[in-house]
């Protein structure tokens, strides 16, 4: 696996990494797991679908990390189902979770190295914390990103937003006792989009689970969709 810097002048999100070892297994032939060494920490991609797809979901965990995301393993589900309408799914597993300078950077060089291998356009998702994450990351695409989705998102960090040309999608429940469904509203303000708010759905979103699993599973490739 190709994990040093970019072929530019100026060093990328791989090269800041400072990637020691790294070491990547086909666990079947739909999912690779890859893991890479830094003195920071492990940073952690299961990516589903081929490598070298060109529309690639890039997936974020909240600020105790993890790969499942919220409702009942949404992250997992979906990257099973949309790899097989020919996307690429990455969920990242941060090296330091709730570092958000670290967390932004570890998203960024997971989006490198799928666009080494032939990406062209990205949808970040982010669930509670990782809704910062995943806006830094779309603002930091640019043109290259092409749908943002927030689920149960904070609203500190979320800033850049406002320089978002994509669309965005909140989701939120109103019965979040970690983070109220004002924070989405607040985020919302910054970035435009849509709203989704989810009656007696907690911060994991379980309750809606099935609804936001039918949502995204239209929403995440109707993006990629209206700009092919």
């Amino acid at each position: 696996m190709d994990a040093g810097g970019p072929t530019g002048d100026a060093p990328g999100p791989l090269a800041a990494l400072g990637t020691m070892a790294a070491t990547e297994v086909a666990l079947t032939d739909a999912l690779d797991h890859i893991e890479m060494y830094t003195r920071e920490g492990l940073l952690t991609l299961l990516w589903h679908g081929e490598a070298d797809r060109r529309d690639v979901v890039l997936m974020a965990g909240g600020a105790m990390g993890g790969l499942l995301g919220p409702g009942r393993g949404l992250y997992q589900r979906l990257g099973v189902e949309l790899a097989t309408q020919g996307l690429g799914v990455i969920r990242v597993g941060y090296r330091v979770p709730n570092d958000l300078d670290l967390c932004v950077l570890d998203v960024l060089a997971a989006a490198e190295l799928a666009a080494r291998r032939g990406a062209r356009r990205f949808v970040t998702v982010g669930h509670s914390f990782g809704g910062a994450v995943a806006i830094q990351v779309a603002a930091a695409l640019g043109d290259m990103a092409e749908g943002v989705v927030t689920a149960s998102t904070q609203a500190g960090g979320c800033e850049p937003g406002e320089l978002l040309g994509c669309p965005v999608l909140h989701l939120h429940g109103d019965s979040d006792p970690i983070l109220p469904h004002a924070a989405s509203e607040m985020v919302q303000m910054l970035t435009g989009g849509e709203l989704v708010v989810y009656p007696g759905a907690g911060h994991g979103l379980v309750e809606a689970d099935a609804e936001i699993h039918e949502l995204l599973g239209r929403w995440i490739p109707e993006r990629f969709a209206r700009s092919s």
